[in-house]
């Protein structure tokens, strides 16, 4: 079971909350995976997705990228969640650290997960730390990403089906990085 330890109720009755715990647990209507642009979901966030949520999710993975090539940060790929407790699975492609614009292509993953919930007329989303484990990206910088990419889109998307934006992470150290920038700064409020 995922621990809230952080909830903020935006005046549009939107809900933003910080989770610790496992995101192949989330009951959400969606969860977003850490992808690649191929969708080989081998390690990590994506590895234990497909473990937990059975080869479905693979299989459909493959079949996106065959129908609609390589998946790019703006355009999220999604599948079916199998035996996950969700509904759907949204494949965000997280930048590498190093190959440039880092921050921005961070920012255009969540935004694309959070436009492709919409058009998917969901009303909850679970988001892990997108990048921050092999491919670098530093979790302080994430978690400042992250929660102003999300609050923005709250804050601007008001009458979103969107009702629930929830951050799940793993282990204490991303945690903290996560809750102490949800602490020191203003952008959490509408």
């Amino acid at each position: 079971m995922n621990r809230m330890v952080k909830e903020y109720t935006f005046p549009s009755g939107q809900k933003f909350q910080l989770a610790q715990g496992d995101i192949t647990d989330e009951t959400v209507d969606a969860i977003v995976n850490a992808a690649n642009s191929h969708l080989a979901h081998g390690a990590g966030v994506a590895g234990a997705i497909v473990r937990k949520g059975g080869r479905q999710i693979q299989v459909e993975s493959d079949r996106w990228v065959l129908e609609h090539g390589l998946v790019s940060q703006a355009e999220p790929a999604y599948t079916r969640a199998g035996n996950l407790p969700c509904r759907y699975v949204i494949h965000a492609v997280g930048p590498r650290w190093g190959e440039g614009s880092e921050g921005t292509k961070l920012a255009s993953a969540v935004l694309g997960s959070l436009q492709r919930a919409e058009q998917l007329e969901l009303d909850s989303i679970s988001f892990p730390a997108i990048s921050t484990g092999i491919f670098g990206f530093p979790v302080p910088l994430a978690a400042q990403v992250m929660l102003k990419t999300i609050s923005s889109y709250l804050i601007q998307n008001t009458a979103s089906h969107v009702k629930l934006v929830r951050v799940v992470l793993f282990d204490h150290e991303t945690l903290q990085a996560f809750l102490d920038e949800w602490d020191h700064n203003d952008h959490l409020r509408a």
